[in-house]
């Protein structure tokens, strides 16, 4: 049995292709903590950001560890997400929802630095 597709079917086919494998190489913040997420996860590719900024070898900087007492020096949590630690309301005398430490972090970093983007939709790309 043969198979027609017509000119306009194949064009279709190979931009959603397209689209399909280029989205796979762009990494987002996971938003599956949010109930109801105003906007799609941040593009963060981890690897790339750290090389690029010099943060190879200071992963607690994001991936802190707080006890009872505060931070806890040289401990890092880097087999965690920030959903494991953060809730979607901040919880405890200190705490920090999602939404706070992820804005937080990222903007207070950038802006320090600056360096990075800090608008809502230098993150938040559609593409």
């Amino acid at each position: 049995m043969k198979l027609k597709i017509s000119a306009t079917a194949l064009v279709v086919l190979l931009i959603t292709l397209g689209l399909a494998l280029s989205n796979q190489e762009r990494l987002r913040l996971d938003t599956s903590a949010f109930d109801d997420p105003q906007r799609i996860g941040a593009v963060f590719d981890h690897d790339r950001h750290n090389e690029k900024a010099g943060l190879d070898d200071r992963c607690a900087l994001c991936h802190h560890v707080y006890d009872e007492k505060g931070l806890v020096k040289g401990a890092e949590s880097t087999d965690s997400y920030c959903s494991d630690c953060h809730g979607l309301k901040p919880h405890g005398e200190n705490g920090v929802s999602l939404e706070v430490a992820f804005h937080k972090r990222c903007k207070q970093c950038h802006f320090e630095s600056n360096k990075g983007p800090v608008l809502c939709g230098e993150c938040h790309v559609n593409q």
